[in-house]
């Protein structure tokens, strides 16, 4: 019996095909991936998160996946913008 296994970690071709590019390109473009905070490969095996890729994309259009503008707000905010309404509303 065989067993289907989703691969996290691919080398750099898997990596480069999940991006839609040849190895020779993801190659060339790498640096400047990495300088946009593109996952790095592991130091141990050298190869590339997937998940990780997926949510650097993600990241590049945070208005359509909830990114920065999503994150949850300091508490401090909150309680002082409810504060302000209150304060606002009874005066």
């Amino acid at each position: 019996m065989r067993f289907r296994v989703e691969t996290r970690d691919v080398p750099a071709e898997a990596a480069a095909r999940h991006l839609g590019l040849i190895l020779a390109d993801f190659n060339a473009k790498l640096p400047n991936l990495i300088a946009r905070g593109f996952p790095r490969a592991d130091p141990d095996t050298g190869n590339y998160d997937l998940h990780a890729i997926d949510k650097w994309c993600d990241a590049r259009h945070s208005h359509l996946f909830g990114g920065v503008g999503m994150q949850a707000r300091d508490a401090k905010d909150v309680v002082s913008d409810r504060l302000a309404k209150m304060r606002q509303q009874s005066g």
